[in-house]
């Protein structure tokens, strides 16, 4: 029996490789995964300005209508801002089951951000960090402001919902993925990685995060 396909979406100012990894996983494992570019992306800082919140929601309708034309229902993976955007969709379009992976509903205090920078692992994300100073204050708003207008979308998701939140995450709080536990219905499952920071599917709890998301969507 062929596997339903998925949609991965990535997050704000990031791009498909914050995804690619698990995407390659569920591929090897027989399923069929779609990972576009999408326009809140950052390799180009100046087009990001450019774009308001709504025009976000619209360009992932456009992904998730393009999946429902072409196979029917889907899995939906959002990571971080995607992590949002794919609650919106799931009560929109066929999504069978979803997976939320640190998704931001309630963000870092300076004092936990400064204390996570004080690890040495923080480190190996400086090219984020740097990106993260370099994304445009207009940018940043509209991103506060999506997350506001989305945030009571997560109490109409009903779908089977796996919730996967980084301990040690600089960005999201943890406090974000008690809120989605607690908001979404129907069957749910939290879990936590202990030593995983916001880019979870580039860490070393990685491969575990694989294996639990592809057990996830194949659950009967």
């Amino acid at each position: 029996m062929e596997k339903p396909p998925c949609l991965l979406f990535h997050g704000f100012t990031g791009g498909p490789f914050e995804v690619q990894p698990l995407s390659d996983y569920l591929q090897k494992k027989g399923k069929t995964c779609s990972v576009p570019k999408l326009p809140w992306h950052g390799e180009n800082m100046a087009e990001l300005e450019s774009w308001h919140w709504t025009e976000w929601v619209d360009s992932a309708e456009k992904q998730a209508h393009r999946m429902t034309a072409e196979y029917g229902s889907f899995d939906l993976v959002g990571f971080s801002m995607g992590g949002l955007l794919s609650a919106y969709l799931t009560s929109r379009y066929p999504v069978r089951r979803l997976v939320l992976i640190n998704t931001p509903v309630v963000y870092v205090s300076p004092g936990r951000l400064l204390k996570v920078i004080r690890q040495d692992g923080i480190y190996r994300d400086r090219d984020f960090f740097n990106k993260l100073r370099s994304t445009p204050i207009r940018a940043a708003w509209q991103f506060t402001r999506l997350v506001r207008h989305l945030k009571p979308e997560l109490s109409k998701v009903s779908v089977p919902t796996l919730i996967i939140q980084s301990e040690e995450d600089y960005v999201v709080h943890p406090l974000s993925a008690r809120y989605i536990y607690r908001k979404v219905g129907g069957y749910r499952k939290l879990t936590w990685y202990p030593r995983s920071n916001h880019l979870i599917c580039l860490g070393e709890e990685a491969a575990q995060l694989f294996k639990e998301v592809n057990a996830f969507l194949e659950k009967e």
